[in-house]
């Protein structure tokens, strides 16, 4: 079987792509990140720039091989929501999105045998009412201080949610699966 590499440092994904069952390796790509999102306005073209260019760089050190890249941006009335590195931070945007919608766009880019496969999915999330004793509780225990919108919806996260609409529910995690296994299938490799 090819050699399928995951180009990610992101835990969530690595679960998520471990669930079609086949193995695959993780290496982190180096991309900076901060470049794109000072100089692009789009979200959703951001995501997928930056899935692109996260796969790119795994696939020009491994050109044999299946790379699969991604990227999840969190955007809030035309503003992205970086990732809050700090409790403060985090307790700022959750204040801010709670009883709100916003948009979480997720890209993810397939390379093999030379072709580029890209796949996005918008998910409209609409966050429940919440107390400021919610909101601190919730970050206590999930710390979600590397993660875009400051939730992880791989963990406690997911109940901070009214409602999340979205054509593959997987792609809020970081993969779309439905995509992935589509792909994947088609390029050759056995899922499941």
């Amino acid at each position: 079987m090819q050699e399928i590499i995951l180009a990610s440092s992101s835990t969530s994904r690595r679960k998520e792509l471990a669930r079609l069952n086949f193995k695959f390796s993780v290496i982190p790509p180096e991309v900076d990140e901060d470049s794109i999102k000072n100089t692009e306005t789009d979200h959703l073209r951001i995501s997928r720039k930056l899935a692109l260019l996260k796969a790119r760089n795994v696939s020009l050190l491994h050109p044999q091989a299946i790379v699969i890249g991604g990227d999840t941006v969190a955007s809030f009335n035309r503003k992205l929501l970086s990732k809050p590195i700090t409790m403060e931070k985090s307790f700022e945007q959750l204040r801010m999105l709670a009883g709100k919608e916003h948009s979480l766009f997720t890209s993810l880019v397939i390379i093999a045998k030379g072709e580029e496969y890209i796949h996005s999915v918008t998910a409209i999330m609409k966050m429940r009412d919440l107390s400021d004793e919610q909101i601190h509780r919730y970050i206590e225990i999930d710390e979600p201080l590397h993660s875009c919108g400051s939730y992880k919806l791989d963990a406690l996260g997911i109940s901070l949610f009214q409602s999340i609409d979205c054509e593959d529910y997987t792609a809020i995690i970081g993969i779309p699966l439905i995509w992935t296994a589509s792909i994947l299938t088609q390029i050759g490799v056995s899922v499941p």
